[in-house]
């Protein structure tokens, strides 16, 4: 017979180390994208409305980063690597770039 297995420890201090850098709930890339946005379409508009869609913004971003916090980087990754085919249409999927 074996002996029984050892519980598994968890240290709360692992999973602060690695998590990227957060500010107002959302990634740190993703807060500077946002207030660039933001300054892009107040400069092009001119209205302090602007501001209600930083506000729609990061609350997407907030909701996204919810459950994973590198959900943007790893979409920018998926898009950068792994482009469209030319026969995407005929197998449904795409391949690794080489």
């Amino acid at each position: 017979m074996t002996a029984p297995a050892a519980p598994l420890v968890r240290h709360p201090v692992h999973r602060a180390l690695t998590r990227p850098q957060m500010f107002m709930g959302v990634t740190y890339n993703y807060f500077v994208i946002n207030l660039a946005v933001t300054t892009e379409v107040f400069l092009i508009t001119g209205s302090w409305l602007a501001i209600l869609a930083a506000l729609a913004m990061h609350a997407i971003g907030y909701v996204a980063c919810l459950r994973e916090p590198r959900v943007f980087d790893l979409w920018i990754t998926k898009v950068s690597k792994c482009p469209r085919v030319p026969n995407y249409k005929r197998w449904g999927c795409n391949s690794y770039a080489a």
